[in-house]
């Protein structure tokens, strides 16, 4: 969620009513399609000023997925050779452009209503999942291979075979574990996104200094909300959405 702090809790520092902020919500708790929103400070970071506040909402559970998949468990270094399957998606885009910007050599799975998207993200290479496999046309081996998509178990395992020695297989697709190839020292590890404000202020950082780009690819009122989730019930909901509080 993305907004402008209109009142603080007792003892809370760091913030002053009127701050413009960004966050991820605990998901254990009610979501941010409200007016207003009680969430822990300690998960709030500045919100970017290179970009409208609505907009900013665009930013943390997929900024977030793709940083934590990229550097916290892949440990993405410059020089790698990194496979994101599932280029075209919210979190895809933002891991393209993360995974450029840390130096490394970007292959990306994308359809060819989204190949432009990962291309202008800075992939290398685009390989169009709808007309053949990346197992089949990764061009080398990679370091590191991250799964958003939900490929079916006999895909997911195809990716291991794209993976060097002692390479990282990351999975996003929590329902169907990753698998690992202990022979050759390749890991799985699935991925469960969580809150971190000091990663989302250095995706911030990234944001106001021209590095990162935020894509938008439709704005709603909060009132249209259920319109969104039968476009997404129907597979008809591309690129990231978001939802527009009424203004006082």
């Amino acid at each position: 969620m993305s907004g402008t702090i209109a009142e603080l809790g007792e003892g809370v520092g760091g913030f002053q009513v009127g701050d413009r902020v960004v966050g991820f919500l605990p998901m254990a708790d009610d979501g941010a399609a409200a007016e207003y929103v009680v969430a822990p400070a300690e998960i709030l970071a500045p919100a970017p000023t290179s970009v409208p506040l609505v907009d900013a909402a665009a930013l943390p559970t997929v900024g977030l997925t793709a940083w934590q998949a990229l550097f916290d468990h892949a440990k993405l270094a410059a020089g790698q050779r990194v496979l994101i399957n599932g280029a075209g998606g919210a979190v895809g885009g933002y891991a393209v452009q993360l995974a450029k910007n840390a130096g490394a050599y970007v292959i990306a799975t994308a359809g060819p209503h989204s190949a432009d998207r990962a291309k202008a993200a800075g992939a290398d290479e685009i390989i169009d999942h709808t007309t053949t496999t990346a197992v089949t046309s990764a061009t080398a081996p990679v370091d590191v291979a991250l799964n958003l998509a939900p490929i079916e178990p006999a895909q997911l395992a195809a990716l291991l075979d794209l993976v060097r020695a002692d390479g990282v297989l990351v999975n996003t697709t929590v329902w169907m574990p990753a698998p690992s190839d202990e022979q050759r020292g390749v890991r799985g590890i699935d991925l469960f996104v969580r809150s971190d404000a000091a990663q989302l202020a250095q995706l911030v950082t990234l944001i106001d200094s021209g590095r990162l780009r935020v894509d938008v690819d439709q704005r709603v009122p909060l009132a249209e909300l259920p319109a969104v989730h039968a476009q997404a019930a129907a597979g008809a909901l591309h690129g990231k959405a978001v939802i527009v509080a009424p203004t006082a």
